[in-house]
């Protein structure tokens, strides 16, 4: 499995627009990070979680010709706000985009992209396949390939992160149940949201994805979902575990 951290940025992305902090004016290119989003290559299969509002820009960036399915993990416009550039796709492959969410989230989706799933559509539209998840404890299959759900919480809202194989990733979360730590626990490498020092009312703070990471002990541990706030990337590493780094936008790990 290869995995690439598309992006790696909280839902503003790093620089923040306005903003002249050390962080936005940072020239390490580690520094820039663009709206979360994970792209898989796994069995054959390329699979994309989370298309943000920068989707266009990073799979040129890593050059994703071709797509097999696109996966949710909740529905907020940071994770879903570039799905219309799978347009290109569409175009290329002569088929549909397979789309997995929860029922929750495809609802909101066909308000958000009316356009997409109207009776009469206009040419050239995205063409999509709307597969529910229809549950957070099963495992389901993403053509062909096993995904295990992980419930968390954020803030109150519930959203998904996802298990294949022996990588996890979890973003966008700042609750875990012992179940759903148990479901993480074994996996080679784990990738938590790690958004700022100080407490946040729907992530994770640094020492709390750490201390988390610490518990389930994977060999590799990766942040991702971070802000200006945390600080600059070569900074930070120096206080981490050594099984734990930050991801950057780019960031390629096998397994």
């Amino acid at each position: 499995m290869e995995i690439t951290f598309l992006g790696t940025g909280t839902s503003q992305g790093v620089p923040v627009i306005g903003c002249h902090c050390n962080v936005c004016r940072s020239v390490d290119f580690r520094d820039k990070r663009l709206r979360v989003s994970v792209h898989l290559r796994v069995q054959g299969k390329s699979i994309i979680i989370d298309s943000g509002p920068d989707f266009r820009q990073q799979v040129l960036r890593e050059r994703i010709d071709h797509l097999d399915a696109l996966v949710f993990t909740h529905e907020h416009k940071d994770h879903t706000a570039g799905m219309d550039d799978i347009r290109a796709y569409n175009f290329r492959q002569q088929q549909d985009m397979p789309v997995y969410a929860e029922q929750r989230v495809l609802s909101q989706l066909r308000r958000e992209y009316e356009y997409i799933f109207a009776e009469k559509k206009y040419p050239g539209v995205p063409q999509v396949n709307t597969i529910p998840i229809l549950s957070d404890t099963n495992s389901f299959s993403v053509e062909g390939v096993e995904f295990q759900p992980i419930r968390a919480l954020h803030y109150k809202l519930p959203v998904l992160g996802f298990r294949v194989g022996n990588f996890t990733y979890l973003t966008d979360a700042n609750y875990l149940s012992p179940e759903s730590l148990e479901l993480m626990r074994g996996s080679e490498v784990i990738v938590l949201n790690a958004l700022r020092h100080e407490k946040h009312i729907s992530h994770f703070t640094l020492q709390e994805a750490v201390d988390i990471l610490t518990d389930l002990a994977p060999r590799r541990g990766y942040l991702t979902h971070i802000s200006h706030q945390l600080g600059r990337h070569r900074e930070v590493e120096t206080e981490l575990p050594d099984f734990v780094r930050l991801a950057y936008d780019g960031l390629k790990i096998t397994l």
